[in-house]
């Protein structure tokens, strides 16, 4: 039994960020109705990599219910506002103006549905000169500055999975259930803003504030950490390991216990990690060939006894047969069952209900709530 056992959850959504929010109300129990388009939302079309479903539908749309309705069409309108009146959450990342040419504005539902937990998805904040901008994942990772800090001094480049979308649902499952939490306390549901902007800058704060107050502008590292030294892969003699230096204390368990070479700590230039940090070029010039006369499993050995934090290069090749990857099976339209992670915070026991074929829930729907 879920802890969202018993609430209704209505969502028109497509593409990455609404679906990541409301898959996880419906991994928790909700009931989650979805309602597509003619043709199905996005992500439906994406690709058909996984037994004729796409990888993105089959990864957001576990345990929901597809209906298909012409939101233009004043009866099936009239269906999503007697869904709306029964349902405790609704979400929506259509185009900004959207709902209000459907008579569904923000003050509009809060009129109308006072119990309703409304969400809107959006790319940037409704109150600046962008609220009308598009906006796709790779776009707000661009306009966020996260592309300036990612990638080589050469070549800026963007998180190569959905961060700005994936970022933005999970930030809207956690309003969701602060507002469920309030309305416990005050009978009212809310509406609330979620801007994909927003949640990217809030991950970029600590270069901003390195900038804004120190004068520093975070630079692209590639594989080794901007602020954290030394925090970067080495190649051994038959292959690399990631190594990461945190504090004073594990730099000098490196220098004794990894690399024997107490002689680093007396250096002057690396007595902190900020003198680590500025002086990069100058460690790496003592640190490469003592990783380089290593092979792998020796310094994974010292590593290990000096309690110095590593890790391994993973290929997605890799990543089916990664030791620490736990999943979940989940069943497709075709009927098939295949396994994908298993949520964060879920159980060995954890299962989940099928993702649904387009318009599966259609018609019982409509005799629900036509």
């Amino acid at each position: 039994m879920g802890a969202l056992d018993g609430l209704l959850v209505v969502a028109i959504e497509q593409a990455v960020a609404a679906p990541m929010c409301t898959v996880r109300l419906a991994d928790a129990g909700a009931r989650v109705i979805k309602i597509e388009r003619d043709g199905g939302e996005t992500a439906r079309n994406y690709d058909s990599a996984v037994k004729g479903t796409s990888a993105y539908f089959a990864w957001l749309n576990r345990g929901k219910e597809s209906a298909v309705l012409n939101l233009k069409d004043p009866a099936d309108l009239t269906v999503l506002r007697a869904m709306l009146q029964k349902a405790d959450v609704f979400v929506q990342n259509l185009v900004p103006g959207a709902m209000s040419r459907m008579g569904l504005s923000p003050e509009e539902l809060e009129r109308d549905f006072p119990q309703l937990i409304a969400v809107s998805i959006l790319g940037y904040g409704q109150d600046t000169p962008y609220a009308d901008m598009r906006a796709y994942d790779m776009l707000v990772q661009a306009e966020s500055g996260l592309c300036a800090v990612t990638g080589t001094a050469d070549t800026p480049v963007k998180i190569g999975v959905s961060a700005a979308d994936i970022a933005t649902g999970m930030n809207a499952h956690a309003a969701v259930l602060e507002a469920l939490i309030q309305r416990e306390k005050t009978g009212r549901g809310q509406h609330i803003e979620i801007s994909m902007f927003d949640g990217i800058a809030d991950w970029m704060a600590v270069p901003l504030l390195h900038y804004e107050h120190g004068g520093k502008v975070t630079g692209r590292y590639g594989l080794s950490h901007a602020s954290i030294y030394p925090y970067r892969p080495f190649e051994c003699s038959d292959g690399a390991i990631i190594v990461a230096v945190q504090n004073n204390a594990e730099w000098k368990r490196l220098c004794e216990g990894v690399v024997e070479a107490p002689e680093l700590l007396e250096r002057s230039e690396f007595q902190t990690n900020a003198d680590r940090v500025t002086n990069r070029d100058t460690l790496d010039a003592e640190l490469e060939p003592k990783f380089a006369s290593l092979e792998v499993s020796v310094a994974v050995e010292r590593l290990e006894a000096a309690g110095v934090a590593f890790g391994r290069y993973t290929e997605l090749t890799d990543l089916p047969d990664h030791p620490a990857l736990r999943r979940t099976s989940v069943s497709l339209p075709c009927g098939e069952t295949v396994t994908m992670p298993r949520p964060a915070g879920r159980s060995q026991e954890f299962s989940t209900r099928p993702v649904p074929g387009l318009g599966a829930h259609t018609e019982t729907i409509r005799k629900e709530f036509g």
